[in-house]
């Protein structure tokens, strides 16, 4: 499940030289991401998972990418919010965001100490959605102090950033809602996230090439009624291979499925590597995956 790669170093009499913010640099060996997935239960939290978070690391940057329920205990496991580099939000359900809000008070009223407001790229209303939960009074002027604690930049279709030595790349997506997938890019590997939604070209467009696509697959059949939202085990291997993506990570698998299930029926769509992303779980993605998949 997790694969190991050399670091190349620089000599110390050597003085690196500026690389223009996002790039690659020349000087160092690629190194692979690491994505650690803190939870992936749908729609609420187990025992022993919970709900979609995952820890995005790569030369130090590390990135929260989705805030579900119980996700926070197991982030500081590995990072504390004082060295948090940014968080990303793909929709505003709560298996998917609901711990931003104790969040909000560590880092505002606890012992998180930060010399200015995480950054928080989120879906456009977050916000309010936010200081709607936690101001505790009607009152306009006593409005929770959101802002405070997050700097939020709202997503929209093709958005790209820089965050660290990441890039960050959003497509909107289907899932009745205002909802977003991720790539995220580095000099050593390629990771495409999934959110929540339906099969959809922007989603195959995103995750062209990846090294690694981590797919939901919460559906366990095609809806009865109503519009389709998220993605079966075939539709992920489906995306997958369209996409030609190295690997083919599953999450979100709904309570209507078992993991050992959901993982079968992928692999019976698609040829390269399927992996269920369990709690507690680390992949390191690379271009090692995108070889071993061709």
């Amino acid at each position: 499940m997790q694969g190991s790669f050399g670091t190349g170093t620089t000599p110390a009499a050597r003085p690196r030289p500026q690389a223009h913010p996002g790039c690659a640099d020349r000087l160092a060996t690629p190194e692979p991401l690491q994505l650690t997935v803190l939870g992936s239960a749908s729609p609420y939290p187990r025992a022993d998972n919970p709900c979609s978070g995952y820890l995005v690391s790569h030369r130090g940057t590390r990135i929260w990418v989705d805030a579900g329920s119980g996700t926070l205990g197991p982030l500081q496991e590995h990072v504390p919010l004082a060295d948090l580099d940014a968080v990303w939000i793909s929709h505003l359900h709560a298996d998917h965001c609901a711990d931003l809000l104790t969040a909000y008070y560590g880092l505002l009223f606890a012992d998180v100490q930060r010399a200015a407001p995480l950054p928080l790229f989120a879906p456009a209303g977050t916000a309010d959605r936010l200081a709607g939960f936690l101001t505790n009074t009607a009152h306009p002027s006593q409005r929770s102090p959101v802002e405070s604690a997050f700097r939020i930049t709202e997503l929209h279709d093709g958005h790209q950033t820089v965050v660290g030595s990441l890039r960050l790349t959003s497509r909107a997506v289907e899932h009745g809602m205002p909802a977003f997938a991720l790539r995220v890019d580095a000099d050593g590997g390629s990771l495409v996230y999934s959110g929540d939604t339906a099969p959809c070209p922007a989603l195959t467009q995103l995750a062209g090439g990846c090294d690694a696509l981590l797919c939901e697959a919460d559906s366990a059949g095609e809806p009865v009624d109503g519009e389709k939202v998220h993605h079966t085990p075939e539709d992920a291997a489906a995306t997958a291979l369209a996409s030609r993506a190295g690997r083919l990570l599953l999450t979100h698998v709904g309570p209507f499925l078992s993991p050992a299930e959901a993982v079968q029926r992928a692999a019976d769509r698609y040829s390269g590597a399927v992996d269920y992303a369990g709690p507690g779980s680390s992949f390191t993605v690379g271009a090692a995956d995108r070889e071993a998949a061709s």
